[in-house]
């Protein structure tokens, strides 16, 4: 177990109460960063109902004090993990070519949700999103804001360059544009995708939204 001056060690309660703090702890973002690490391992390996600020702890190396200066609970602890999967966002495709953008997208956005991780805690959290409408929200708008900021600029190219109309619905756009893969690879679990599906896809996907 790590320690550091920053982040007291675990003490007992009577020398907890002997010491005189000097001012509050300085929270460190390294520390941070391996407690949402070990979350997101945890979820994939115990799912959020067995999950434990104990087993979150001891996989980040630290006490669970260190887990409980920065979060409440566990549901507190989720779900800012969850919503800052929106802040991370996906790279914004710049090939020239609507199609290209989609191909772009999609290889990555695919190679994301076929990770052993994200493959295990992404069905989870939809389970406990149906019992808690915490979770829901979060996960919602992580999942959304992630993709609606993509496609939202692939998009704006498009129209610039005179492939799309001007004015489309964002949210069919949004639609189009993101359910099919993520059916596939979320909703269904397809092991393996189709020798070129994903080319096929980004085609498909170009054409319906220049018919619009």
């Amino acid at each position: 177990m790590t320690t550091n001056a920053a982040e007291p060690a675990d003490e007992s309660p009577t020398r907890a109460r002997r010491r005189t703090p000097a001012g509050a702890a300085v929270l460190r973002e390294d520390v941070t960063e391996a407690i949402r690490a070990a979350v997101f391992e945890e979820l994939a390996a115990v799912g959020y109902a067995r999950m434990s600020i104990e087993g979150i702890a001891r996989r980040a190396g630290v006490g669970k004090t260190a887990v409980y200066r920065r979060w409440r609970s566990k549901l507190h602890l989720v779900l800012d993990v969850v919503s800052a999967m929106a802040v991370l966002g996906l790279p914004v495709p710049q090939t020239g070519s609507l199609e290209g953008d989609l191909r772009l997208l999609y290889e990555v956005t695919s190679r994301a949700l076929r990770h052993p991780v994200a493959s295990q805690i992404i069905p989870d959290l939809q389970a406990e999103a149906a019992r808690n409408p915490d979770i829901a929200e979060a996960f919602q708008k992580a999942l959304r804001d992630g993709q609606e900021g993509v496609a939202s600029k692939i998009m704006a190219a498009a129209e610039e360059r005179g492939e799309v109309r001007a004015g489309l619905d964002p949210d069919l756009a949004l639609d189009l544009i993101s359910g099919p893969l993520y059916w596939r690879s979320v909703v269904i679990r397809s092991p393996k995708l189709p020798k070129g599906y994903l080319q096929n896809l980004a085609r498909a996907t170009a054409g319906a939204l220049k018919a619009l």
